[in-house]
């Protein structure tokens, strides 16, 4: 694979892989805890807990598409960096909504 090939990550593959897996206990956790009729105010925090390193992990993804992807696009051509920079744009509008 070329270095244009590789996501933005793939240095960061292992970590960010870590992180996911800890969401998605934590997630695992919410469930159980409305399963056995945990108190909603518990189950919320959880859920902000949650939310919060899901947005830990976008913008980690984002820093590492900006400084591989969009860096190594401007490096072949402006047109080239132009949509990857429209892209991030795009990704930047998404989690701002979300």
């Amino acid at each position: 694979m070329t270095g244009m090939d590789q996501p933005g990550y793939s240095e960061t593959k292992a970590a960010q892989l870590r992180r996911l897996a800890r969401i998605e206990g934590q997630v695992r956790g919410i469930a159980r805890m409305v399963e056995n009729d945990a108190y909603c105010i518990d189950v919320l925090t959880q859920v902000s807990a949650v939310t919060k390193a899901l947005q830990a992990v976008s913008l980690g993804l984002l820093d590492e598409h900006l400084r591989h992807c969009v860096v190594d696009a401007a490096r072949e051509s402006d047109a080239a960096a132009d949509e990857k920079v429209r892209e991030a744009s795009a990704a930047i509008a998404r989690l701002v909504r979300s």
